[in-house]
């Protein structure tokens, strides 16, 4: 069952109007993100060697649904980078200090989704704006529809996770240090991970 309808480049091709799928057509509205059940996080290369990984503890954001138009749905996501948590206290408040992402100048990251297109199956790429310490720079994220479900409580839930690769120096995070046996301690690429629910908003 797709979300997104992938986008046609081809200006003067005609684009074919498909019958609308009842189960698609009934996930129409918005939703909220529920933090419980969700997590943003990433891994990052250290030493060269291994690897570590984080995550936000503390984020929001919307989902609107247009099943009947899957092109013109959207997506908007706020983290708060104080909440970040890799398991060790000194390291947290090193990537929270300026020579990371300086987080007391510079609170949230955030990312609003432009496009989106279905690369096949449940699979669908989501792009957009991503903005860390006042950049912004497109970000295209990987996407898989993991179904939808009604929980104990009566919420109507969809579910989605999906990961992208960046390079944290396009962001102006380019703290590193250089190790005796050649790399340094920090990789420029960084994996985040995006593993979603969201609730449908009341009628």
């Amino acid at each position: 069952m797709g979300i997104f309808n992938r986008k046609n480049d081809t200006a003067a091709t005609a684009v074919a109007t498909l019958p609308v799928d009842p189960a698609l057509a009934a996930l129409t509205g918005d939703y909220t993100i529920d933090p419980a059940h969700s997590s943003i996080g990433f891994t990052v290369r250290h030493a060269m060697v291994t690897n570590v990984r984080g995550s936000f503890g503390e984020h929001e954001g919307t989902l609107s649904l247009d099943g009947s138009n899957p092109g013109a749905s959207a997506a908007s996501i706020d983290v708060t980078i104080a909440s970040i948590d890799t398991g060790i206290a000194d390291r947290d408040g090193h990537l929270k200090s300026g020579d990371f992402f300086d987080a007391e100048q510079f609170p949230l990251m955030s990312f609003r989704s432009t496009e989106a297109a279905q690369l096949g199956g449940d699979k669908y790429r989501v792009t957009g704006d991503l903005t860390i310490k006042d950049v912004t720079r497109p970000l295209s994220i990987d996407l898989e529809f993991n179904g939808t479900a009604t929980d104990v409580y009566g919420n109507e839930r969809v579910g989605f996770e999906g990961s992208a690769e960046i390079l944290r120096s396009d962001w102006g995070l380019t703290w590193n240090a250089a190790l005796e046996t050649g790399g340094v301690m920090v990789s420029d690429k960084v994996k985040l991970n995006f593993d979603i629910s969201a609730i449908k908003n009341a009628a």
